[in-house]
């Protein structure tokens, strides 16, 4: 301990100028939106490739897991083509991309980091900007929604998960077009989210089908959620908070696929015309 104290006198005033250049530093960064975007961008970079190296390690010890998974969505796959033309055909696990007529662009990818113990979590996926992967982009598992890219850099994505107080997407009931809002109130389960402003006078069951609602750039129409858990009516009695199950474990998820919408940017331009 003396030691400790004698190294501390001896350099004390190069350890006082190190504490004032770090206030100062972090003061810059956040009191400048350009110094603040430049340090997420570069903190991106070092933790994707500690994130990437963590990832490779825990690949090696979980690939009996990984293969039963990709075995399970091969089959899956199968069971889909086999069927396309068995109109009793219920399977909800993945989607039809015939169905959107070249709209969408789907690469694959790996997840690095996963976060869900918060009520703010992130993933961190291994492709970024040189791989075509920008802000707005969707991600999903065979199974379901994970997520929306909210920050890129180089080689890596942060991905907003559906388990963020912050996250907000158009979703609806699979059996009718009844729309509302997925969020995540923070308070439940990592399994369960929650629909809201769905009308009182919708046909809502326990164990029914939720679904993307399509009314947004980001994510089709129609790609799995989950089930029905349980619904209540709000304070107003005009709509329904309902309890959502996922089909996605968001504890357990490594191969995600990222959905690009090619319109984007003609829709956008459409609904937010510049004035001349």
């Amino acid at each position: 301990m003396q030691q400790i104290i004698n190294f501390v006198l001896r350099n004390k005033t190069f350890l006082l100028f190190l504490l004032l250049f770090i206030i100062s530093l972090a003061l810059t960064i956040q009191s400048h939106s350009y110094h603040k975007s430049k340090f997420i961008n570069s903190a991106n970079v070092l933790t994707g490739g500690i994130y990437e190296s963590a990832s490779g390690i825990s690949d090696y010890f979980g690939l009996r897991e990984q293969n039963r998974i990709l075995i399970e969505e091969n089959n899956t796959l199968r069971s889909q083509v086999f069927n396309a033309g068995d109109s009793s055909s219920t399977s909800i696990t993945t989607i039809d991309s015939v169905s959107y007529s070249g709209r969408y662009r789907v690469q694959s990818a790996k997840i690095i980091n996963n976060n869900y113990a918060s009520t703010k979590n992130y993933l961190t996926i291994n492709k970024g900007e040189k791989h075509g992967i920008r802000e707005d982009f969707g991600i999903m598992t065979s199974k379901g929604i994970v997520g929306i890219i909210d920050n890129t850099s180089k080689g890596y994505a942060r991905v907003l998960s559906i388990l963020n107080t912050k996250s907000r997407i158009n979703a609806q009931l699979k059996a009718s077009n009844h729309y509302g809002s997925l969020q995540w109130d923070g308070k439940t389960s990592v399994y369960n989210v929650q629909l809201k402003d769905i009308s009182k006078f919708a046909p809502v069951r326990e164990g029914d089908t939720i679904v993307t609602g399509g009314q947004s750039t980001i994510f089709p129409q129609g790609i799995p959620i989950g089930t029905i858990d349980g619904f209540v009516l709000d304070i107003s009695g005009d709509t329904y908070t309902i309890e959502v199950k996922l089909f996605n474990d968001m504890k357990n998820l490594k191969h995600i696929y990222i959905i690009e919408n090619l319109d984007t940017e003609e829709i956008k331009q459409l609904e937010n015309p510049i004035d001349e």
